[in-house]
């Protein structure tokens, strides 16, 4: 017997969406007007019509399209080889029988518990000897695979992969890289797709390594973003003007993976 959702049901999630959307709504209505709405006693809830003109201010103050291009680079960049290398470390420690194998698992989860900021002056010596320091490539190489992803797509391939796959391929002659590209692939890309939404936000929204990492001239979006804040005056609608910039390309980012994810939500459910 199916049981369709109540009103119940149905109030919770409308209230679930409005909650979320309401800080990028308010970022935007802000970003619409002067600072001045701040200090109204009722702010105003409809959009001003000032959002174009403090768009231009912000791309005048910063180094705005040169900061837009370093983060696609670096984002898009680190997204595609975390997914890579992941999915195939991920498939190694899921299905792979080596010398070995559970101790190496063990150390990659163990690096989850070492915090980044005890990496951070060794990094940027490694960065600096290799010739990297202010360069993109200072931002991307160390971040080119993480803990997290392999541990995420080991767990995932475990389940959504059956060995007798594996092993039929083989018996069909398929190289592991064939059983890779053709029989892992397809069973985790749901997984995949979210690890890619999940690296793309977090790097896009790294903001101490590349502060460390790269200088005024050769900045990331996020640390561009953060010259508008540095005076003695801060004028808030800017503020929230790049900040409502910054996020639309993660909302695309979103958009184009979340038929993917809710795929995978749904052959979950399906299993269960």
């Amino acid at each position: 017997m199916i049981h369709r959702p109540n009103f119940l049901v149905y109030g919770l999630l409308i209230a679930f969406v409005l909650g979320s959307a309401f800080p990028f709504y308010w970022s935007f209505l802000v970003a619409s007007r002067d600072s001045s709405m701040l200090s109204e006693r009722v702010p105003p809830l409809l959009p001003g019509g000032n959002f174009l003109s403090n768009a231009a201010k912000v791309i005048d103050t910063i180094p705005f399209w040169k900061a837009l291009g370093n983060s696609i680079i670096v984002s898009g960049t680190v997204t595609l080889t975390t997914v890579l290398f992941s999915t195939l470390a991920g498939f190694a420690f899921a299905k792979l029988r080596f010398r070995g194998r559970n101790i190496l698992f063990v150390f990659v989860v163990a690096t989850l518990a070492v915090p980044t900021q005890l990496g951070i002056i060794p990094l940027y010596m490694a960065m600096a000897e290799f010739g990297w320091a202010n360069e993109l490539e200072a931002v991307i190489v160390p971040n080119l695979v993480t803990a997290i992803g392999v541990f995420w797509m080991r767990q995932y391939t475990v389940e959504a992969l059956p060995y007798e796959l594996v092993e039929a391929a083989r018996m069909d002659g398929c190289s592991m890289i064939r059983v890779f590209w053709h029989v892992c692939l397809p069973a985790v890309r749901p997984a995949a797709a979210f690890l890619a939404m999940f690296t793309f936000m977090q790097s896009w929204n790294d903001f101490l390594w590349p502060l460390v990492a790269l200088d005024a001239t050769n900045p990331t979006l996020q640390v561009a973003l953060e010259k508008l804040q540095s005076g003695y005056y801060v004028d808030y609608s800017l503020v929230l003007a790049g900040t409502t910039m910054a996020t639309v390309p993660v909302l695309i980012v979103f958009v184009l993976l979340g038929r993917q994810i809710v795929a995978g939500i749904m052959q979950g459910a399906i299993k269960g």
